[in-house]
């Protein structure tokens, strides 16, 4: 007797049937991205192990080959690339990145593209002059009371617009050196502070980054040290219990991260900033204004409200360097005004960071903000403002200050309080700006005041 096999019903799907069921929509296929689809091997013991991230990043063009598509045609572009600035991304970074969106906000920091190689002759190896501020090598003496202390010339991660691509060779820099540094800072009184920068001084390990926190620390004149970091970013494993306790002995001490994008605020890098938070190290985010990664108000919002959820506070944005090859993250400063005058009045100002331009040759760090003062009248004491809504609004001065018979320190009877109050605004300061819409009418009545009705 034949066996008896199953078969599926056949399903009539002619007729009305047929147009009453619904279409179901193929899959949307997974996204690539995350330790699952990058690393799906790796143990939770190496992968937790910053020295098993740092041993393991991808630095050749072949192994990014393997995680990420490149354009047959960008090869010999890359390659020449490398041959000239190299590359290293973690596994943790790298798991960030999406590996289906070519413009990815992460790969474009830290992945060589072709138009790092286009724009290879255009820019400046020492953009900021700082060897020509360099009294001894690896001390950059711009400004009068701090200096910064380039310590080390690798880093976790290699960031495609780095400011200092000329120092970042294989080799460590000299004991000799360091000591160098260090001696200039212990001879020069006027220092008391001291940002201690890359490379990345994280990547040390704790007995040799020790060694110089503690020279520095002996130095009787040196208030402040800073460290200055990507490792939270890129390589949060190391921020771990002995680092940390290592560090808070050389209080004050702070450190100086780098966050370029919300999507970089991970749970990892949170608890790496935590423990250093805990550990009573300050936190400040050192952001790069960069086309195609953080160029929008949105962006920069997110990134800025996210910092502030994980304690760090956001501290500057940078326009970027004009450095060689990195002109396709450059902006126009009006970009970097128009995020900052996105935020002013839309979150809170602790979350607004300070939009600088780093002077070419070596000029310092110079504030650019959008104009609130529209005029300023400082004989007539009377200035026009624009706040965050468009809104324009005339501030008054106290009128004992334009009083040229007054002593400086004496203070104004009640009367002459009242008399400038009820003063009537003048027309003649600024006679093309909108209208007013609120004036600054105090009136001093003993130890309070009180605002008097609009006009």
């Amino acid at each position: 007797m034949p066996q008896h096999v199953d078969r599926p019903e056949q399903v009539e799907t002619s007729g009305a049937l047929a147009r009453s069921t619904p279409d179901v929509p193929p899959a949307t296929p997974a996204r690539r991205t995350g330790r699952a689809y990058y690393y799906p091997n790796v143990s939770d013991a190496e992968w937790n192990d910053w020295r098993w991230q740092f041993k393991n990043r991808v630095t050749r063009l072949d192994e990014l080959a393997e995680k990420l598509p490149i354009p047959e045609e960008e090869l010999h572009a890359r390659r020449e690339v490398l041959a000239d600035f190299r590359m290293g991304i973690t596994p943790y970074y790298l798991s960030l990145i999406d590996a289906d969106d070519p413009n990815d906000p992460l790969l474009r920091q830290v992945v060589p593209l072709a138009d790092e190689y286009y724009f290879r002759a255009v820019g400046e190896e020492d953009p900021l002059g700082e060897e020509k501020f360099s009294p001894v090598p690896g001390i950059t003496h711009r400004y009068p009371d701090r200096v910064l202390m380039v310590i080390s010339n690798n880093c976790a991660i290699y960031c495609r617009y780095c400011t200092r691509k000329r120092t970042m060779y294989d080799g460590a820099t000299p004991d000799v050196e360091i000591d160098r540094m260090v001696d200039y800072i212990a001879r020069t009184p006027q220092v008391r502070d001291v940002v201690v920068s890359g490379g990345d001084p994280l990547n040390y390990s704790n007995q040799k980054l020790e060694s110089i926190l503690s020279k520095l620390r002996a130095i009787p004149h040196l208030e402040i040290i800073r460290i200055g970091s990507r490792v939270p970013v890129a390589l949060p494993q190391r921020i771990d219990d002995e680092l940390v306790e290592m560090l808070q002995r050389y209080h004050p001490l702070w450190v100086n991260v780098h966050y370029n994008h919300p999507r970089e605020l991970t749970p990892e890098a949170a608890r790496a900033c935590d423990k250093l938070s805990r550990a009573g190290i300050p936190l400040n985010n050192q952001a790069v204004l960069l086309k195609g990664v953080n160029d929008s108000v949105e962006t920069v919002k997110q990134l800025c409200q996210g910092l502030m959820k994980m304690r760090v506070r956001p501290y500057y944005l940078y326009q970027c360097d004009p450095v060689r090859g990195a002109e396709h993250f450059r902006t126009p400063i009006s970009k970097g005004i128009e995020i900052i005058e996105g935020l002013r009045g839309h979150t809170s100002g602790l979350a607004i960071p300070t939009y600088v331009v780093d002077a070419p040759g070596g000029g310092g760090k110079i504030p650019i903000q959008p104009q609130y003062l529209l005029r300023y009248d400082e004989q007539k004491g009377r200035a026009v403002l624009r706040n965050f809504q468009d809104n324009i609004y005339e501030y008054l001065e106290p009128g004992y200050l334009r009083d040229p018979m007054r002593p400086p320190l004496a203070r104004p009877s009640e009367s002459e309080v009242e008399v400038e109050a009820q003063a009537p605004a003048s027309d003649e300061l600024a006679p093309q700006a909108p209208p007013v819409v609120g004036k600054s009418r105090w009136v001093h009545k003993g130890a309070t005041a009180r605002r008097t009705p609009k006009d």
